[in-house]
């Protein structure tokens, strides 16, 4: 019988409550840290692990840990991964990997050098009609593909940003780092890698509230000759109201919709027809607002397939630096575009 992985999680906020429902579930929680006491105390009893109030603490002491998870803010991803990967542990982090692209090269780098798996979390992957989209385009069934459209409008309040380091630009990084990086993803994992990026960027309803954009409008080119867009906001009026990608191509037009990309809504592709779909995941519910598809528990059990069994990754840390290299190629645009 093979040993369950142990783990440990740096970052003890509502994101990390989801981790720790799954890896209780594959694997053993042995350690949390967090610098307010009180969160990591309150996760580390709910899960009879130790709690630690300072990282390097916590990798100077751990003994018998496989991964550790890092669902700090974004802003500490990088530095928070690599100290992790070089004290000897595979490091598994959360969306965005990091909110540079020198930071990403240097967690890849780190990871090589010591050996260790840098696993990136790209959980909408796993949503039933995307991947279903996804196994479509592989076989070819649309033939080429002419254009994407991906409409990201999502709410986001006061009260979300309150109190946090969301809505900050050294921490969060912006809005298609903290809320659309998945939506991003997918662009790449099904289209492929982005040549070029004009975007226009603005913040219309939260000027008091974050330090960037809360509304983009982005006109994307592929280097397979693709077009697309990108339209995203946070402003739609009291809830989520749509996040979908539509793909227009030689033999078929595709829609994934609903709020947050876990519906088919409309499909006509000749000669073949997607049926049967399982039912996907909840989304992430955080009360007042709702996130993505929840598919941390397939991400988690890619990992331990991945480390015993040497199964293929689901997604890797370079898939991980392509959603940010895109990321940064929309924000230079809109920097450029809007004059500042």
């Amino acid at each position: 019988m093979k040993r369950k992985l142990r783990f440990a999680i740096v970052g003890c906020g509502r994101i990390a409550q989801r981790h720790a429902e799954h890896i209780e579930k594959i694997g053993e929680l042995a350690a949390v840290c967090d610098i307010v006491e009180y969160k990591a105390v309150q996760l580390s009893e709910k899960y009879n692990s130790k709690a630690f109030f300072s990282l390097d603490t916590m990798l100077s002491e751990l003994q018998d840990v496989d991964v550790i998870s890092i669902c700090s803010p974004n802003g500490l991803h990088a530095s928070h991964s690599i100290s992790a990967l070089n004290a000897g542990f595979h490091v598994l982090c959360e969306k965005p990997m990091a909110i540079s692209v020198a930071d990403c090269g240097e967690m890849i780098k780190t990871a090589e050098r010591n050996n260790k798996r840098l696993f990136a979390i790209k959980q909408n992957r796993f949503n039933p009609p995307v991947a279903a989209v996804k196994k479509a385009i592989d076989e070819n069934r649309l033939g080429k593909i002419y254009s994407v459209q991906l409409s990201c409008f999502w709410n986001r309040n006061e009260d979300y940003y309150k109190d946090s380091w969301k809505g900050t630009k050294d921490m969060d990084g912006g809005t298609l780092y903290t809320q659309f990086s998945h939506f991003i993803d997918l662009l790449y994992w099904l289209i492929g890698d982005v040549r070029d990026a004009h975007a226009f960027t603005r913040n219309f309803g939260h000027s008091d509230i974050i330090e960037f954009e809360d509304t983009g409008a982005v006109i994307v080119e592929f280097y397979s000759g693709v077009i697309g867009t990108i339209n995203y906001t946070v402003n739609s009026y009291k809830k989520n109201m749509e996040g979908s990608l539509t793909i227009f191509a030689e033999k078929g037009t595709v829609k994934i919709g609903g709020q947050y990309l876990n519906e088919l809504e409309y499909q006509s592709i000749e000669g073949f027809e997607i049926k049967d779909l399982p039912v996907g995941n909840t989304p992430n519910n955080y009360g007042t607002y709702m996130g993505s598809m929840s598919n941390h528990d397939k991400v988690y059990a890619n990992l331990v397939e991945v480390l015993n069994d040497n199964a293929a990754i689901s997604a890797n840390s370079f898939e991980g630096l392509k959603t940010v290299e895109i990321i940064d190629k929309i924000y230079a645009s809109a920097k450029f575009l809007n004059g500042k």
